[in-house]
């Protein structure tokens, strides 16, 4: 008697068609959902991946004998503010960090002016017409000095903006950075140059 197997077919049944198409259905729509929610909600930016990580670095070297104008056309040197903590900030008018970072530099200039620390603007390049509705605009009170040859730049060896240059109370330069900066940033590395 010969024996009958039954006929196998490399078809699948109907039932694992649907379930397969029930998978890969869910698929696509989870897919698509998860697309909805992010094109109606994006991730929020992180406060740091807009502007690069600024970290200060710890120098020793003498400040330079830098005499240039300020606003009202007086010669002014640094030697001018010999036994201050002064800290020399190079911007522009036209440099989007510089811009964001002059609230905070005013606020600080603000809280420790009385305690013997000096902010110093010294904006490159830029004529008198330029840089005066700027900082009327902003409410700077802080000395704002005019650098149309670029010499501070070449004193302090950059041509990057901002700059800034932190000079102990014995005139040597102890801190510097490139980029803009917080409030936040100033007190945490500033404050400790102010308070010896």
């Amino acid at each position: 008697m010969k024996e009958t197997f039954p006929k196998m077919t490399n078809q699948p049944s109907s039932v694992r068609f649907y379930a397969m198409l029930m998978i890969g259905v869910g698929f696509i729509a989870i897919g698509i959902m998860l697309f909805l929610l992010l094109v109606k909600n994006p991730p929020a930016p992180s406060s740091t991946s807009s502007r690069p990580s600024i970290a200060p670095v710890e120098v020793d070297f003498s400040a330079p004998e830098l005499v240039l104008e300020d606003l009202a056309g007086n010669r002014v040197s640094l030697q001018d503010y010999a036994g201050n903590v002064v800290l020399v900030n190079l911007w522009a008018t036209w440099c989007p960090p510089c811009k964001e970072e002059m609230p905070a530099l005013q606020a600080f200039y603000e809280k420790y002016q009385s305690e013997g620390f000096v902010l110093i603007g010294i904006d490159q390049e830029e004529p008198l017409e330029v840089v005066k509705p700027f900082v009327e605009e902003y409410g700077l009170t802080f000395p704002i000095w005019l650098d149309e040859d670029y010499l501070a730049e070449r004193e302090f060896k950059t041509n990057s903006l901002p700059s800034s240059f932190v000079i102990d109370r014995t005139g040597r330069v102890r801190l510097m950075w490139f980029g803009g900066v917080s409030e936040k940033f100033l007190e945490e590395h500033v404050t400790k140059l102010i308070k010896e």
